[in-house]
């Protein structure tokens, strides 16, 4: 089996490679291939990654290269994980969108939309040259914002299905809570991607015990601190909201507190220079404890459960993946891209049914994919007024006024990577 994996410089990488080491009775991979245009950080990072599987004795090969047609040449599975503009982009998206009064983060909001118009047309374009010589492949995409990524793959007629590791990460603080195996529950997940809330924790699969009101019970303060959440507002609800609902539940609350403090990117920046130093020492062999703060937590144990399976393996039969709607959530349209439990497999994924969802939380839905669906049209059309009509559809920016200035902002840090602008 070949596993490519575009973007492999990253400093996530060796979290990946640690699993498909740990994991390799789930997900064989015979050869993996690790591809990126930085070619610093793909010695490194390569380095470190035939370490790890030497000391862990996995039988498999790694290679690596700057040629993309080479790397995917041959994949049964391309594993998406880039970030167009890298960290510099990435800071401006967290910072600009403040002058506004609004949230700068790399996923929500008006910096959000800015990453999808930098990455839409990137990983489209690696898409349509796995087609050419791998139609067979799948394409699973870990950039973000996975939801729009993924829905522009899907749209496009490739093989792909979106991933985040917010509801595995979930998942297993539940069952640490609960003093129980991550695999004893099953989270009702439901949302798109970044929006999503659990609406049952289940004991033993998708028909079990609901136990997240015990949950909420014994542990709602623990639960409510992780979030930085009042314990009130989940009470009041009863479900456990993703912590991404906290900049749309406190949002003015969080734009003074970004604007009072460095930026996550500028933390991140400074964290994968003291990664790579830590990576060029040839006596390093596994991955180092700093790596658990750079984020992308359990994301190797979900990326090989979602892979083993579509490739029909041992992967887990329900997985909480990024598809297709189709009559899933019956108030969004059938093309939108969900975040749902599933079942999955060589065909692909095929979302569970999901119970009815109040209006509160599906409100916010058919808010925010209604902004994706103009945003995708921004990204793969260009022009000022299709940015400018899908801030103006976010409900994190909203008013006129924001919504022209930051589309003024938006263009102007990103002229470079906007073939229209």
């Amino acid at each position: 089996m070949k596993l490519t994996v575009v973007g492999g410089g990253s400093t996530y990488t060796p979290e990946l490679v640690d699993g498909f080491a740990r994991l390799r009775d789930t997900l064989p991979v015979g050869e993996l291939v690790l591809m990126d245009p930085d070619e610093n950080r793909l010695d490194l990072v390569g380095g470190l990654a035939r370490r790890i599987f030497a000391r862990q004795g996995h039988p498999g090969r790694i290679t690596t290269t700057t040629d993309l047609d080479a790397a995917v040449d041959g994949a049964d599975t391309v594993l998406l994980q880039l970030r167009v503009g890298g960290q510099a982009a990435r800071e401006q998206d967290e910072t600009w969108p403040l002058e506004c009064g609004c949230v700068g983060q790399e996923t929500t909001g008006a910096g959000g939309l800015a990453k999808a118009l930098r990455t839409v047309p990137v990983v489209l374009d690696i898409a349509e040259r796995v087609r050419r010589t791998n139609p067979g492949a799948w394409i699973i995409d870990f950039t973000n914002p996975v939801g729009i990524v993924t829905r522009a793959l899907l749209q496009a007629g490739h093989r792909a299905i979106g991933l985040c590791n917010v509801a595995i990460g979930l998942q297993r603080k539940f069952a640490a809570l609960l003093s129980l195996e991550p695999s004893e529950l099953h989270l009702d997940h439901v949302g798109l991607n970044h929006l999503t809330w659990e609406t049952a924790v289940r004991r033993g699969g998708p028909e079990g015990e609901d136990v997240l009101p015990e949950l909420l019970a014994r542990h709602g303060d623990t639960v409510a601190a992780d979030l930085r959440l009042p314990r009130p507002l989940l009470d009041t609800l009863g479900v456990v909201p993703s912590y991404y609902l906290r900049y749309y539940y406190a949002h003015d609350e969080v734009v003074r507190e970004l604007g009072g403090k460095p930026s996550r990117a500028a933390e991140v920046a400074a964290m994968e220079e003291q990664l790579l130093t830590l990576y060029a020492d040839p006596a390093l062999d596994e991955k180092p404890g700093l790596l658990a703060k750079r984020g992308g937590a359990f994301y190797s144990e979900a990326a090989v459960d979602l892979a083993a399976a579509l490739l029909g393996g041992a992967g887990s039969p329900y997985q909480v993946v990024n598809t297709y709607n189709n009559g899933t959530l019956p108030f969004l349209p059938d093309d939108a891209v969900v975040e749902v439990q599933a079942a999955v497999g060589a065909k692909g994924a095929s979302p569970l049914p999901v119970a009815p969802v109040d209006p509160l939380y599906a409100g916010l839905m058919a808010a925010v994919t209604a902004y994706e669906d103009l945003a995708l049209q921004a990204a793969l059309h260009g022009g000022r007024e299709r940015v400018f009509r899908a801030l103006l559809a976010h409900p994190l920016v909203g008013q006129y006024a924001h919504a022209e200035q930051l589309t003024d902002r938006l263009i102007a840090h990103n002229r470079e990577h906007l073939a229209w602008a």
